[in-house]
């Protein structure tokens, strides 16, 4: 090495101690010229690597520390990792075996006096072998810091007998740490933060850091889980090697350009880092980082539950069966804890599996296996455009699933795979806020979006629309020109692909175009001017369920950019200008029966029960007609019947004809192939005769399928809207609730128990949302107290949001 030549030519080690190894460390990092060129951040820590170990070798042999001496010296830390950082502390650890200690003391101050005389940071300990192994016994960090021990210098025997001692003690004993290990690393997260979401991030000790790296290289020697877990062959950013490799430079350059040890990136030396490492400014340096700390905080999540499904069992755990596959979705089920693939899915046929995995997820709360989302990687082929209707409903439960859905689409994205469903995410993936008020990057702000609408959709007509408007509203940033502008063209191209209607194409377009209209609007301009009303009102077409959606948007983008950014003030402001446009814009129309084909008429003037399932539009539905006799009870039997055969109504239309019902249900069948339409009537019949007790099949159904998870409430409040028609006695209650097993069979039954008969109804799932509408004959009976009951026995079946945790107690309530 010139450097060090140069070095040993101004007084070598012999004469100037450590004084030599500072002015060869200096001249690395100062490097100009082409004798001495500035190295790059990995050769650099290649440099120091050598620089280190020669000097300690050459300082070593010098004082006896030679093969056959009974001492050796260990390095731990980066120089142990050969990742020696500029101003990184040396850690080092004097191995002897029985040597006297006299002759180990004298060695030892020789060894560490030239470091402190030259200003080097030092880690030391004189240890025995045995008393190094308690030490890592004892000491959770000392234990991980030795799992990085290599030898430099003596005896290799000594050096090799503790490094081996120590991994194989780790290897044996994880078991009884692996708790201590998690806490301890949920302790550091909690204290550090998230890298990708720090304006000031810890390369090191911060969540997604290479504190995490070496957190899976730690689960690796305990032979739980890979080090470098693969996520894939479409991961964004280059995977888990390249994440490590960015982290190591952008903390090298913090040290040259601080010009001491740090590991918090202040944002004073963004621009200088970004344009020393050829990234950019320090926005695209945010950018590179969050990209890092993501992949490496997915694979460390990856790597924790791998080692914890790994881990041996004992005692009378080592006794008990294997975990049970638990079916979530045709050819998804839970195993150990994780959302897996069933052992006859088939993804190379089946595009539409990706998104029924990430919506099980997403409904359950629980992860997605790395071992099923690599194989989807791998194997699932591409969505044909456009999309299937089952492929898009998947979409709408994995977005209607409420905070759930966040950690889904991570998962996703951090495999390839999201990317591949929307191509257009490239442009905002890891995109970081260019002011302060904006708490997460672009593509994570869309996911929260998502999760706060979730919780609002039953305040729209279409929370189908309202949902796919959260997540493409910014789609358009990242990209040159107004992001509405370009989102509103990205979001008509998005729609065709999922197979919206053109009209529901349109309105998405609106909602991503006008998606600040009244924010802006409300905030800016004088709402006692009719001027500013009526702009609002001929921007948006006088289209009433448009602005229905952009007033639930605003307040969900608002509580997804930062904290104190929605309020009480804006909410008043947008709410008094969307009551004031309601006021100019014509009334939505009301819901009006379905006609009945004249077939189905004929049948039912014929008498008896007929149930007839015919294919649907999609390749998973199918069209199920049951024509009975017209009597309190039919539709909850027929819908209960089609929820214990795991057939999912997608829509309804229910009418009569004479004195026989005409209920037509669109289904999807959770698992499988639906039932034969024979079987149907029979399970019909008996449920209408008192032979199936169908609330009480379907109740234990719900509880097997809920579980435990997030799936067991709720994202939004129901809402009942009542409506008036010209017919006297009758009403229309429109329902706008989250789906539940069985929700139509229940509400059927919670009309019957009231005395309210169904004259028709009109019934739609949009992902995991319905929108329902009633027509109820009341007859003279109708009055406000019938309602209130009406009301009462829906509210007793629908889904509600779950219960707010207790106040926490202070010192004026404990």
């Amino acid at each position: 090495m010139v450097v060090w030549a140069v070095a040993q030519r101004n007084g070598g080690t012999q004469n100037n101690g450590a004084a030599d190894l500072v002015k060869a460390r200096a001249q690395l990092l100062d490097g100009a010229g082409t004798r001495n060129p500035r190295l790059d951040p990995e050769s650099l820590r290649e440099a120091l690597v050598d620089l280190f170990e020669l000097w300690l070798t050459g300082k070593g042999n010098e004082l006896g520390i030679t093969a056959d001496s009974g001492l050796a010296v260990v390095a731990v830390g980066g120089l142990g990792r050969r990742e020696m950082l500029p101003y990184s502390d040396l850690d080092l650890v004097l191995l002897h075996d029985d040597v006297d200690p006299k002759v180990v003391s004298e060695v030892a101050d020789q060894l560490w006096y030239p470091l402190w005389d030259a200003h080097i940071k030092l880690d030391h300990s004189v240890r025995t072998v045995p008393q190094a192994l308690r030490v890592a016994a004892d000491d959770m960090i000392a234990a991980l810091g030795l799992l990085e021990a290599r030898h430099i210098v003596g005896d290799e025997d000594l050096s090799n007998l503790l490094i081996g001692g120590v991994r194989r003690e780790w290897r044996t004993g994880i078991r009884s740490r692996f708790d201590d290990l998690i806490a301890q690393t949920g302790a550091r997260w909690q204290r550090s933060g998230e890298i990708a979401h720090r304006a000031e991030p810890d390369l090191k000790n911060g969540r997604g850091g290479l504190r995490d790296i070496q957190l899976l290289d730690a689960l690796s020697i305990a032979q739980l889980t890979d080090a470098m877990p693969g996520l894939g062959p479409e991961v964004p950013g280059g995977g888990l090697k390249q994440a490590h490799r960015r982290l190591l430079d952008v903390r090298t350059e913090l040290h040259r350009v601080a010009g001491r040890a740090r590991d918090q990136l202040r944002a004073q030396d963004a621009d200088e880092i970004g344009a020393a490492l050829r990234i950019g400014d320090r926005f695209d340096l945010a950018r590179t980082l969050t990209d890092s700390a993501r992949t490496v905080s997915y694979s460390c999540d990856v790597g924790l539950r791998t080692a914890a499904n790994a881990l041996p069992r004992r005692g009378l755990a080592r006794l008990r069966r294997m975990p049970v596959r638990r079916p979530l979705d045709e050819g998804v089920v839970e195993h150990s804890g994780e959302v897996v693939l069933a052992r006859d899915a088939r993804p190379q046929r089946d595009p539409g599996l990706i998104l029924r995995v990430a919506a099980a997820s997403a409904q359950t709360g629980l992860p997605m296996s790395a071992t099923t989302l690599n194989r989807l990687s791998e194997d699932a082929p591409e969505l044909r455009e456009p999309w299937p209707k089952d492929a898009l409903n998947d979409l709408l439960v994995l977005l209607g699933a409420g905070r759930g859905s966040i950690d889904a689409v991570e998962a996703l994205d951090r495999t390839g795979l999201w990317g591949r469903l929307f191509p257009e995410w490239g442009a905002v993936r890891d995109l970081p806020p260019r002011d302060a008020l904006h708490t997460w990057t672009v593509d994570r702000h869309l996911m929260e979006t998502v999760a706060f609408a979730s919780g609002l959709s039953t305040r729209v007509a279409r929370p189908d629309l309202l949902a796919l408007g959260a997540l493409l509203h910014d789609i358009g940033k990242g990209r040159t020109g107004d992001h509405s502008v370009v989102g509103a063209e990205l979001a008509t191209h998005i729609g065709r692909r999922l197979g919206l209607w053109p009209s529901d194409v349109r309105t998405l377009s609106a909602i991503v175009r006008h998606h600040l209209l009244l924010p802006d609007t409300a905030t800016r301009r004088d709402l006692d001017d009719p001027a500013t009303v009526q702009h609002v009102a001929d921007a948006l077409g006088g289209d009433v369920g448009l602005l229905e959606l952009l007033h639930a948007l605003a307040e969900a983008d608002s509580m997804a950019t930062g904290p104190g950014v929605w309020g009480d003030w804006k909410a008043s402001l947008i709410g008094e200008l969307v009551r004031r446009c309601r006021l100019v814009m014509a009334g939505e129309p009301l819901p009006q029966p379905e006609p009945i084909d004249p077939e189905l008429l004929d049948k039912a003037a014929a008498g008896g029960v007929h149930v007839t399932l015919a294919p649907g539009d999609g390749k998973h539905t199918f069209v199920v007609t049951v024509i009975a006799p017209d009597e309190p009870g039919l539709l909850s039997d027929a819908a209960g019947v089609l929820a214990l055969h795991a057939l999912r109504v997608l829509s309804a239309s229910l009418g009569s004809a004479g004195d026989a019902a005409i209920n037509t249900f669109v289904v999807m069948p959770k698992f499988g192939d639906p039932p034969d339409a024979g079987l149907l009537r029979q399970e019909l019949i008996r449920a209408t005769t008192g032979a199936l007790n169908l609330p009480e099949v379907l109740a234990k159904r719900e509880a097997e399928a809920a579980g435990t998870g997030p799936g067991r409430y709720a994202r939004a409040a129901p809402r009942l809207i009542w409506s008036s028609v010209s017919t006297p006695g009758q009403v229309i209650l429109e329902l706008r609730a989250d789906d539940r097993v069985g929700l139509l069979s229940r509400l059927a039954g919670a009309f019957a128990a009231t005395g309210a008969n169904v004259r028709w109804a009109k019934v739609v799932t949009m992902g995991s949302a319905v929108v329902d509408a009633f027509c109820l004959d009341l007859g003279d009976a109708d009055s406000p107290a019938l309602r209130d009951r009406i009301e009462k026995a829906v509210l007793d079946v629908v889904p509600r949001p779950a219960p707010a945790p207790p106040p926490a107690e202070t010192d004026e309530t404990a």
